[in-house]
């Protein structure tokens, strides 16, 4: 059986900074671009089936620098859609929400291009990207390059968890990887938060 190779994507200034990106689509840092190209040698090592790619450019673009062939854009793998939060840091939203927490409070509604999207929502995507997912493994490995939060999410419903836990996981920095498989047919983290 292979591995769910996770990968986030490189470094933006709306990461840089702590902002929520989750629809905008800002484009990776110089420092980024860099992260993402590092990423190459190590992924050369696995026999990748299939790659799996958020359709925003910071990732698209990760996947490109890192050599991936074969990308295939999947809009379920989009980053969580902040709504009314998009483009803000938590503390800016603590100024306004005290006590804030994304996995327990979530998002409020925005705009037609961010309208926002529960906890829920992000792991029926998941759900159905790891449902086209687990299938290829058994011939090899498949790599995902996708978002911080959405990466969490995945991982938890990988583990069988509630989507709420993936408050429990540290957030995936930009141009890492993480490992997911299974082990006598048990779903684990094998390794996570790897530059």
């Amino acid at each position: 059986m292979g591995e769910l190779i996770l990968i986030r994507h490189g470094q933006t200034e709306w990461s840089l900074s702590g902002r929520h990106a989750g629809r905008t689509d800002v484009p990776l840092t110089d420092v980024g671009e860099a992260a993402a190209k590092a990423l190459a040698p190590r992924l050369a090592q696995h026999r990748l089936v299939a790659v799996f790619s958020s359709p925003l450019s910071r990732s698209m673009r990760t996947a490109e620098l890192a050599d991936l062939a074969g990308v295939r854009p999947d809009p379920d793998l989009m980053e969580w859609d902040y709504g009314g939060y998009e483009g803000l840091t938590a503390g800016q939203i603590r100024e306004t929400r005290p006590g804030w927490d994304l996995w327990r409070d979530g998002v409020v509604p925005g705009d037609a291009a961010h309208p926002g999207e529960r906890l829920g929502q992000v792991a029926a995507r998941t759900d159905a990207v790891l449902d086209r997912i687990r299938p290829l493994l058994s011939g090899g490995d498949v790599a995902v390059v996708a978002h911080g939060h959405l990466a969490r999410v995945l991982t938890v419903r990988w583990l069988g968890l509630d989507a709420s836990a993936g408050r429990l996981l540290g957030h995936p920095h930009p141009g890492t990887l993480s490992f997911l498989a299974t082990e006598d047919g048990q779903p684990f983290i094998s390794a996570w938060n790897v530059p």
